[in-house]
């Protein structure tokens, strides 16, 4: 059943709202009660005037019976019957007609795969922080270390039976000095833990206050083109960056992004698109540059120019991801190792060969991407010494559903999938979680 039959159970609900009888409103319009019963039960279409005489009666908008809000929630709905999985098979032919009949019923049941999207998401988070965050790692063996040293202080006091004054006035100094110090850090790491569930708080490495700070501007920094602009006094002006080693980071990424914008002008990037569409290769020979070049140009204006966001993810020859920019529906995890399947780790095996994959993150949403991706050597290629390399990707989403895309996830703790050969460790996400 198609959503526009959807108009009859709309008008039988707004009917029974206005506390009106079937054969009252049949009479009312001109037609029979039979004819209006057949209606409310979608088996017969409705339209034109006797639309507009059926809203007027019951004192709502035409459009409100042709149109509702029932798209957004059938649409939830089938995300629901998909991440079910092959255990519950619900009636997909029948979606529209359930939620026509039962809105409330149907909106119940979004609203849980809602919630349960919200909880995975923020278990995703947590269970990253906790595992892999080396911040939370090194506040916790430093609490360890001076329990141990209060406990062995403690037990020389207690076991040893008679102990110079002057050692045992240092052992209680050593006592207090090390309660002291276990008490400030256990408050520290309260502190930091207060904004755990906030993928985007308490940052603990330079590259991921950078991240804070072009996030914070929208990825378009002011003035980035011209040619007087001062990065250093920007940089300088940034609450986001705390430490030296942020604002050297925020410094080169800057410089790296003015010579993109240098290379590839605003302007003429939009005519380019207008002409060529997102089409990397075409792009990269109009402008003459590289195509990580492209990458990062196109997802730092895509906010401005494209219909939906892009995102981009860098990493180096280890693999280690040094800059995100995310984008809905395509997790990227903060402390852990990103998923193997990534197309961003496949170009690292291929250098300077453009890769593009269809992929679908897995999980509830299950949102499908194209990934383009390209690794390139950092600095100039020398005789006689090994080059380094870094790989982008580029994450596009895409509005048609793609045939036999790659299933990717965002890292093995928090993915469901149950027969993939590069998983590393278990995933939390398991039935009854």
């Amino acid at each position: 059943m198609s959503r526009d039959t959807l108009t009859g159970s709309r008008i039988r609900e707004r009917r029974g709202m206005a506390g009106m009888r079937q054969a009252d409103l049949a009479r009312q319009v001109g037609i029979s009660a039979s004819y209006l019963n057949l209606i409310e039960h979608n088996r017969r279409r409705i339209g034109g005037k006797l639309l507009v005489d059926i809203a007027t009666e019951l004192g709502v908008e035409p459009s409100l019976l042709s149109e509702g809000a029932e798209a957004a929630l059938i649409s939830t709905l089938r995300e629901a019957a998909a991440a079910a999985g092959a255990s519950v098979r619900p009636e997909l032919d029948r979606i529209d007609d359930f939620a026509g009949r039962f809105p409330g019923w149907a909106e119940l049941i979004a609203d849980a795969h809602r919630r349960i999207g919200t909880l995975e998401r923020t278990v995703a988070t947590l269970t990253d922080r906790l595992t892999h965050d080396p911040h939370l790692a090194t506040s916790v063996h430093e609490m360890l270390t001076m329990v141990t040293a209060i406990r062995s202080t403690a037990g020389i006091l207690a076991d040893t039976r008679e102990i110079e004054p002057e050692w045992r006035n240092r052992f209680h100094r050593n006592i207090n000095e090390d309660s002291q110090r276990l008490a400030d850090s256990t408050q520290r790491l309260v502190s930091y833990l207060d904004g755990a569930g906030d993928a985007d708080a308490s940052l603990t490495s330079p590259m991921e206050e950078v991240e804070r700070m072009l996030a914070d501007h929208d990825y378009a920094i002011p003035g980035l083109e011209a040619a007087e602009a001062d990065l250093e006094g920007f940089v300088a002006l940034q609450p986001q960056l705390t430490t030296k080693a942020a604002r050297e980071a925020a410094l080169n990424a800057l410089r790296q992004l003015r010579s993109d914008a240098r290379s590839m002008p605003r302007d003429e990037v939009a005519e380019a698109l207008e002409r060529h569409g997102m089409d990397p290769s075409a792009l990269a020979r109009r402008f003459r540059v590289s195509m990580a070049v492209v990458f990062r140009r196109i997802a730092i204006l895509s906010d401005d120019l494209l219909p939906d966001p892009i995102g981009l993810v860098m990493c180096d020859g280890s693999g280690t991801l040094m800059l995100r920019k995310p984008v809905e529906g395509f997790p990227l995890p903060q402390f852990s190792a990103a998923c193997p399947k990534w197309p961003l780790f496949q170009a690292l095996t291929r250098p300077l060969q453009p890769i593009l994959r269809a992929v679908e993150v897995t999980g509830r949403e299950a949102r499908q991407f194209h990934c383009y991706a390209i690794s390139e050597t950092v600095g100039t290629v020398e005789f006689n010494r090994d080059p380094l390399y870094r790989a982008f990707m580029m994450v596009v989403p895409v509005a048609v559903p793609l045939d036999n895309p790659r299933h990717v996830g965002s890292t093995c703790r928090v993915c469901p999938s149950s027969d993939c050969a590069g998983r590393r460790e278990p995933s939390i996400l398991v039935d009854g979680i």
